[in-house]
């Protein structure tokens, strides 16, 4: 295994506890900065939108530049959206570092996933990405619960240190093992626009949207459901996202084989069962025991469709996977702000903190319906057999 994976993978994990990180954290930034909870919610939905920006854009701008000079200046981007945050002497400014680093979070896996494809013989180009892919889980399943612990034991600040640190470590790490991998040649940004005049392109962006919709938006304020609703003291919020996190690990692993088998049929099977785990969850809050099983639950079918909905945004794109790609990780990270943005909508009007759950249930009951009516009778046959990628 070429030692520059290592780094990519440091890198997405860095990128992956920047962007959940917070979710633990926001009742102390919340209290801390003055500001109320559903306010503090913005730092997750600010974030994802920003990331759709960067991922749309910046990926497709920095294809005319040499990968490794691109993956350098994007971890420098990510240094200094942790270092503002860190500092923040007010919420505005923690949301502006929060921008400043989701920029790099889109085109860092697509450029990344392009140049750890290279790093490796073409048999093994797959294995390769996903090692990448794999610090993005590792963050879900110990980074998330740790940089959680961080905060509550050194204050919320400190989780950004770390995480600036984590950085600096990558941008060398980057800088000495990562060799030059030169931009490959392509159709030009007008021919890679053109994918998205296939409709079932725009299908499975909108799935994307709603399924992570539906989690992120019961995810985002899932603390408050723990400690509010659910009874369990805050000290206890690390250790019970491990479950969450163990289950993205999970659902993203077994999605990745049932998609392989049967798409569309394995991606309307899980989206029924995300719906069902969290209107179960929303009524049994209450209960610590159905809390503990929703909660694994609820990370492992709504994580499980992320392999499948990359593999069905890259079989009507195969003209120009890396855009589609990009693309396809704006898609999760609006739904990312629009389910935040939506369950905070839900606690202002004074429907408590279990109303997140509802509307992630609601959310992605919408994204099944709009994957059913789209499957019925595609316009655009597939091609067969596409590279298949790991999605955020």
């Amino acid at each position: 295994m070429p030692i520059g994976l290592l780094a990519l993978a440091l890198g997405g994990f860095g990128i992956g506890l920047t962007e959940f990180g917070i979710v633990g954290l926001l009742p102390q930034v919340a209290a801390d900065l003055g500001v109320s909870e559903p306010v503090a919610g913005h730092l997750v939905s600010g974030y994802a939108l920003s990331v759709a920006v960067g991922a749309v854009a910046l990926t497709a701008a920095a294809g005319r530049f040499e990968r490794k000079k691109v993956l350098l200046a994007l971890m420098l981007l990510f240094i200094a959206g942790n270092l503002i945050s860190a500092l923040a002497p007010a919420y505005p400014v923690l949301l502006v570092g929060r921008i400043v680093a989701a920029l790099c979070h889109g085109a860092f896996f697509g450029v990344g996933s392009v140049v750890a494809a290279d790093l490796v013989a073409p048999h093994r180009r797959a294995g390769a990405i996903a090692l990448m892919f794999g610090g993005l889980t590792v963050a879900n399943v110990v980074g998330v619960p740790l940089g959680t612990l961080l905060g509550e034991q050194l204050g919320w600040r400190s989780t950004f240190w770390a995480l600036t640190i984590t950085g600096v470590v990558t941008l060398a790490g980057i800088r000495m093992l990562v060799p030059p991998t030169p931009a490959p040649a392509g159709t030009g940004l007008r021919g890679e626009l053109g994918v998205f005049r296939h409709p079932q392109v725009w299908v499975s962006l909108a799935v994307s949207v709603l399924a992570f919709g539906g989690v992120i938006g019961a995810f985002t304020y899932i603390a408050f459901t723990l400690t509010e609703v659910s009874d369990f003291t805050t000290a206890t919020v690390p250790w019970l996202l491990v479950l969450f996190g163990a289950g993205t690990f999970l659902g993203n692993h077994v999605g990745g084989k049932f998609a392989d088998r049967a798409l569309n049929t394995s991606l309307i099977t899980i989206m029924t069962m995300t719906a069902a785990v969290l209107a179960v969850f929303a009524l049994t809050a209450q209960s610590k025991v159905m809390t503990i099983v929703c909660l694994l639950l609820m990370g492992t079918a709504g994580l499980a469709t992320a392999p499948g909905l990359q593999l069905r945004t890259m079989k009507y794109a195969q003209d120009a996977p890396t855009l589609a790609s990009g693309a396809n990780i704006a898609a999760f990270n609006i739904g990312n702000a629009l389910g935040a943005w939506l369950g905070g909508l839900a606690i202002a009007a004074g429907y408590g903190f279990v109303s997140p759950l509802w509307v992630g249930a609601g959310v992605t009951a919408a994204g099944l319906a709009v994957l059913v009516a789209g499957s019925v009778r595609p316009r655009r046959p597939a091609p067969a057999e596409p590279p298949v990628g790991v999605a955020d």
